[in-house]
């Protein structure tokens, strides 16, 4: 059975800080993530060869790893180029992720062509689809990406502001009806209960982050609740 077996049906947590995030460290996302293992995380999203290096380190979990690096030719920044999948190759994560936007990556490369060069050179690895799309996941689908994922849904600019809970999951239940390969959710399930939700509609995993991984973002939707009651 392979270790991306293990996720079928779990919670994914998202344990990613960046350099200007207080909680920016390797040892701290190890933490985090050892953390997420005891509440019952089945598998761990990490961004940076580092992050994940450490994480492996103190946790058993199958993590879906990212390196976000922005290129000034491109929009995309979730491992847009061969050197951070090698660099993730390397990290030995068991899923590495990627914009599966429609964007160009650096270089003016499709995402077709990186695609097919990243699993010509890595054919055993199993790759994820970030999209932002019912489109684009047909189209990850078709591609041969091992799991496709809503990630993107509101980050580009021609889904700027779309939440994929917005009519009960409208666009989840779409790509379920349309694509074959796993589909994981991932984008504002930010409660216990959508999480729920979204596996019972037949997703294969769920992943969830600052909701539970970001305390300065939690901590600001309690200070902004507040503060309705002073404007009054």
């Amino acid at each position: 059975m392979s270790k991306t077996d293990g996720i079928k049906g779990k919670l994914i947590v998202s344990c990613q800080a960046l350099p200007d995030e207080p909680l920016h460290s390797p040892v701290i996302m190890g933490r985090m993530a050892l953390a997420a293992q005891e509440g019952g995380a089945g598998g761990i999203r990490a961004n940076t060869k580092e992050d994940i290096k450490e994480i492996k380190r103190v946790v058993g979990l199958p993590i879906i790893g990212i390196v976000k690096r922005n290129y000034p030719d491109s929009k995309v920044y979730i491992t847009p180029t061969l050197n951070e999948v090698e660099e993730l190759v390397e990290a030995g994560v068991e899923i590495i992720a990627m914009d599966a936007t429609r964007e160009l990556r650096p270089g003016n490369i499709t995402l077709e062509d990186f695609f097919n060069m990243a699993k010509a050179k890595y054919p055993l690895q199993k790759f994820m689809a970030d999209c932002s799309t019912l489109e684009e996941a047909i189209a990850a689908d078709e591609l041969g990406f091992d799991f496709v994922g809503t990630t993107l849904v509101g980050y580009t600019s021609y889904t700027d502001g779309t939440q994929i809970e917005a009519e009960d999951f409208s666009l989840i239940k779409q790509i379920l009806c349309l694509v074959k390969k796993p589909l994981i959710a991932e984008g504002n399930i930010n409660t216990p209960e959508k999480a729920r939700r979204v596996l019972e509609l037949g997703c294969h995993s769920v992943v969830v982050g600052s909701a539970i991984t970001r305390p300065q973002w939690i901590t600001k939707k309690y200070t902004e609740e507040i503060e309705k009651n002073q404007i009054k």
